[in-house]
């Protein structure tokens, strides 16, 4: 990256945000040795204005943000840093500097989707997951089905928590089908989406 380190007298505003959940955690400033321990390390570095010193966000609490990606902005005056953040961000004790909750469920599913794309990578042996991609997609295909009968029993005749239970089932099911069809969860997110435009027509 070709940052601008100058326009601000050597410093750079680094916005960080959780890679799952898309939640901002904290802003802070890097100069040009704050950036390159960033990358050497992968762990954000910042120089910190009040200590005129390099500061690791973490090196003290153990709380560090490990880094999943860096980009510049269209000026090349800022930086957007996404980051698996490990314990509370602000030195409060909150998740964010804006004392928010870092929470968003249904961001787990994106997660979950990256868990089973590093098994069909690795096929480790004595997993679940491992013997449903040996099985084949007719297998695969087969358990989506059952799990779908299943969910269906449970929320005409079983009970709400049995319900979600095996609709959590079904999901996992068909993320492994997906994956092993060379799809992701997101496509099926993509393809509810464009149903929502008004250009959308039913096949």
């Amino acid at each position: 990256m070709d940052i601008d380190f100058d326009k601000m007298s050597g410093l750079v505003p680094a916005i960080v945000q959780d890679y799952y959940t898309r939640k901002v955690l904290m802003l802070g400033f890097m100069n040009k040795e704050a950036y390159e321990k960033t990358v050497e390390t992968g762990k954000v570095t910042f120089f910190s204005r009040t200590k005129n010193r390099l500061w690791t966000k973490g090196e003290e609490s153990g709380n560090f943000l490990n880094v999943v990606s860096m980009k510049e902005d269209c000026d090349k005056d800022t930086l957007l840093i996404q980051v698996h953040p490990v314990g509370p961000v602000c030195h409060t004790g909150t998740d964010t500097c804006w004392g928010e909750k870092n929470e968003e469920g249904v961001m787990f599913i994106k997660e979950l989707q990256d868990f089973i794309d590093q098994r069909y990578k690795e096929m480790p042996e004595k997993s679940y997951t491992t013997s449903l991609f040996e099985s084949g997609v007719n297998r695969m295909a087969q358990k989506v089905g059952e799990e779908a009968v299943e969910t269906v029993i449970e929320a005409t005749n079983g009970t709400d928590e049995r319900m979600i239970y095996e609709s959590s089932d079904l999901l996992y099911h068909l993320i492994v089908l997906l994956t092993s069809k060379g799809y992701r969860i997101e496509d099926l997110a993509r393809e509810l989406q464009s149903r929502h435009t008004s250009s959308w027509t039913k096949h």
